[in-house]
């Protein structure tokens, strides 16, 4: 019989050193957080690498993690991770827009299949807004946070990150308005 254990059970077991509740935990929240950095970094390598990152600085501090709280204590570590890797990009003069990633979906469990939409109107909107934009949007429309929560994970204000999203959410309309009128 599997049981299906709870993060916080799962996250519980870890702390006293078992690898395999880990690696469900993993298997669990993975393809969230590949989706997201993809979507957050508009490449492969870069997002596998902020998951993987993502995934190491979680087993290293998961004693400081409130085992009911794991998700988006994840989250947190995620936006961390991607935010630094776009800015290593950056300074490496290698910001790769989303709409030149190739179509090809990369590896994440088979229950939770990865989008593609990097070569679709939205994707290609999608990567002209600023990291910042498209971090709150991301969060508001693809993980479904409210702001609050959102407000935790980022550290910014409530009232910032509505901001944001209504910023994203006007250029999106444009950006799709003016792909729409080509």
């Amino acid at each position: 019989m599997i049981v299906d254990l709870t993060d916080a059970e799962l996250v519980r077991r870890s702390c006293t050193g078992s690898a395999r509740s880990f690696d469900r935990l993993v298997d669990r929240h993975y393809a969230r957080c590949l989706r997201f950095a993809n979507h957050q970094l508009g490449d492969r390598p870069d997002a596998e690498d902020a998951v993987q990152e993502t995934f190491m600085r979680a087993w290293r501090g998961l004693a400081t993690c409130t085992p009911e709280k794991f998700a988006p204590w994840l989250t947190t570590i995620l936006i961390n991770c991607c935010r630094t890797a776009g800015a290593r990009r950056r300074r490496r003069g290698l910001d790769v827009p989303l709409d030149s990633v190739d179509g090809h979906r990369f590896s994440a469990p088979a229950r939770l299949p990865e989008p593609a939409i990097e070569n679709t109107d939205v994707g290609r909107a999608l990567a002209t807004l600023t990291p910042r934009l498209r971090e709150a949007f991301l969060l508001r429309h693809i993980d479904e946070l409210g702001y609050a929560e959102m407000s935790r994970l980022t550290g910014a204000g409530e009232s910032a990150l509505k901001m944001r999203v209504k910023r994203a959410e006007q250029a999106l309309a444009r950006a799709l308005e003016h792909r729409h009128d080509d």
